[in-house]
């Protein structure tokens, strides 16, 4: 009993750690670089909530600031918080995806990866003849173009987040040669390079890397960048271009600039 204990207060301190170094939380990204189910992340919100340590809103948290102390927030304003929120990185990702959708050409052979963001990708890629090569199995409840030939890695099924994995998967990539990568990541660094909160991810990412004989995009929002997260997918010198949007730290796209990759900022 003591040990459960000890292991559930050891992961309600990641959290708080995780709050003091970002304003805000979305749940469910959370809940992936946890490594836990969404329902055991919402019971240590619940938890915290009620130590007064933290203040929850609809897909989301923040800690408990002084201002929140004098001033009662109302839920109302609290879902207006959460919307704004939600929007502008909903903004940010379908700014990153047209973006990177323009840049496949017709008869292009493409890797996608699980990333919601690259999964965007699909809408904007209008009657453009591309292969697609992914382990997404969100992409079967995608719209997409009539030209566009979709293609499933096979493989076991990640099921938090409807992703294909394991040693199927990466058998089939290993047949396959594209001329151009776009991987979304958990973090990206110019020391540490990409990462994700998925152990079984990190096969599939760099296998993807390593069969494509053409540019690699990393599409990310700016939250992400000169983070790293738990598990490695690939160095950064493997890396041709990162794909964000204009908030992110000009001091990291220095640093990325240095070991090569291309910075490319877009306005939201």
């Amino acid at each position: 009993m003591k040990k459960t204990q000890s292991i559930v207060s050891k992961r309600r301190e990641k959290i708080l750690d995780y709050l003091r170094s970002n304003e805000s939380i979305n749940t469910n990204d959370l809940a992936e670089i946890l490594q836990i189910s969404p329902l055991t992340l919402r019971r240590d919100l619940q938890a915290l909530d009620e130590e007064g340590l933290i203040i929850r809103y609809y897909g989301g948290a923040k800690l408990v600031s002084d201002t929140d102390n004098n001033n009662t927030t109302t839920d109302e304003n609290l879902a207006v918080k959460e919307t704004d929120i939600n929007s502008i990185l909903t903004q940010k990702k379908n700014v990153i995806a047209k973006y990177a959708a323009d840049l496949v050409e017709n008869g292009d052979t493409i890797f996608i990866n699980s990333s919601s963001t690259a999964l965007l990708m699909l809408k904007y890629l209008g009657d453009k003849r591309v292969y697609i090569v992914t382990n997404n199995g969100k992409s079967l409840n995608s719209t997409i173009g009539p030209n566009i030939e979709l293609v499933l890695t096979g493989g076991q099924v990640y099921e938090r987040k409807q992703s294909l994995v394991g040693e199927f998967a990466t058998y089939i990539l290993s047949k396959i040669t594209a001329n151009k990568c776009f991987l979304g990541v958990s973090g990206i660094s110019a020391d540490s390079g990409i990462s994700t909160s998925v152990l079984q991810e990190t096969l599939i990412n760099h296998e993807m890397i390593n069969r494509c004989s053409g540019p690699i995009y990393i599409l990310s929002d700016s939250s992400k960048v000169g983070r790293h997260h738990n598990f490695s997918s690939g160095d950064i010198n493997e890396i041709s271009h990162l794909i964000t949007d204009s908030d992110i730290d000009k001091n990291e796209i220095s640093l990325l600039e240095e070991k090569g990759v291309k910075v490319i900022t877009l306005d939201y």
